[in-house]
């Protein structure tokens, strides 16, 4: 498996692990990945709740992001990167902060970063890494980043519709073959060689959503991408930060567990069925009074649930009250294990036929 570079910054190995909020990717999760020659992820979303509170909220998930990037750091030996959803009420405060703890990489999703590149301080060397769904987006925020402030972005994750959690696409594009990421690679692909050409670099793009397997690598390094990004194969580890239940419900998923819901922040997304989700789809609301506005696409005065409650809930294994997001492949899980031995059999598939 060939090493992956974004700019000056070498993993030894192609795979990013997927940021998973509420606390599934922290510190023990990210330390781990990097020490595997991968790039470890910590997701900012909601990361206060795993640290000192103080009463305010916003200072709260500054001050422990930046606890959680030192710790990594000081764990491995590796790259580590931390997820920022655009959507977050503290986008900047958060990207400001994280640049300020010296992490590698900033990867930003759900919605367009269009203004991360004023928040980077001249003498930072941490890298900025759009999250998008398709070339269009791309084309955009190129054109937006070199006009507005002479930058070229470091790096695309190219996210497809079988990724876990939210997703970037409209509920009846979900399914359609004309949104795989085998369609949506090519096309960013050919959205960004003016730039690279006009710019004299290289912009690699990483494929995200359902690859799970060696064999899923080798496929779309061979159709062009330069790495992959990767979420559910790395819940049911020992590293991970969530709770053991958390875990288990991977373990115990069937194929038909892994459904669509609609989620409060307005866009559709991917988890595994329970009775927390079953009681919502039949129309039972869980009453909540929002303490955080943590999303800004929130829609909390129409809400049956809060989101973050209950994400907050199923990390901590409370399933009750919460429910675990997961890719489309959370079914092939059989069996906790290590980070080592994941990067192992990932290995051995990479090379089987």
């Amino acid at each position: 498996m060939k090493s992956l570079r974004i700019g000056d910054k070498i993993a030894r190995l192609p795979i990013i692990q997927g940021g998973m909020g509420i606390g599934v990717s922290l510190h023990r999760l990210a330390s781990a990945v990097a020490n595997e020659g991968g790039i470890g992820v910590i997701s900012a979303a909601g990361v206060g709740f795993y640290g000192e509170k103080t009463g305010d909220f916003e200072q709260d998930n500054i001050t422990t992001l930046k606890a959680q990037i030192t710790q990594a750091k000081e764990e491995s030996n590796g790259l580590i990167g931390v997820n920022i959803m655009v959507a977050l009420t503290s986008f900047e405060a958060l990207s400001k902060a994280a640049m300020e703890a010296n992490v590698d990489f900033i990867f930003a999703g759900a919605g367009l970063p269009l203004r991360l590149p004023e928040f980077r301080p001249a003498n930072t060397t941490t890298k900025l890494v759009p999250i998008i769904s398709s070339g269009r987006a791309a084309k955009l925020l190129c054109k937006h980043w070199i006009k507005k402030y002479n930058y070229v972005p470091d790096a695309f994750v190219v996210e497809g519709p079988e990724a876990g959690g939210h997703l970037g696409f409209k509920a009846n594009q979900l399914g359609d073959a004309a949104y795989s990421l085998e369609v949506l690679l090519p096309q960013v692909l050919e959205a960004i060689e003016p730039f690279e050409k006009e710019h004299n670099t290289t912009i690699p793009i990483i494929v995200g959503g359902g690859i799970y397997t060696g064999q899923d690598i080798r496929r779309f390094l061979d159709l062009g991408a330069s790495g992959v990004q990767m979420a559910t194969r790395f819940v049911p580890t020992y590293e991970c930060d969530a709770s053991d239940a958390f875990k288990q419900t991977y373990v115990d998923a069937k194929k038909e567990d892994i459904v669509y819901i609609k989620s409060p922040v307005g866009l559709p997304g991917r988890a595994i069925r329970n009775p927390y989700l079953e009681e919502v789809e039949q129309g039972l609301k869980h009453p909540f009074t929002c303490p955080y506005d943590c999303i800004i696409t929130c829609k909390k005065e129409e809400a049956p649930y809060c989101i973050t409650l209950a994400l907050i809930n199923a990390q901590k294994g409370k399933l009750h009250n919460g429910f675990a997001f997961a890719g489309s492949n959370a079914y092939k899980t059989t069996k906790i294990s290590s980070i080592k031995d994941v990067f192992r059999a990932i290995k051995q598939e990479f090379k089987s036929k």
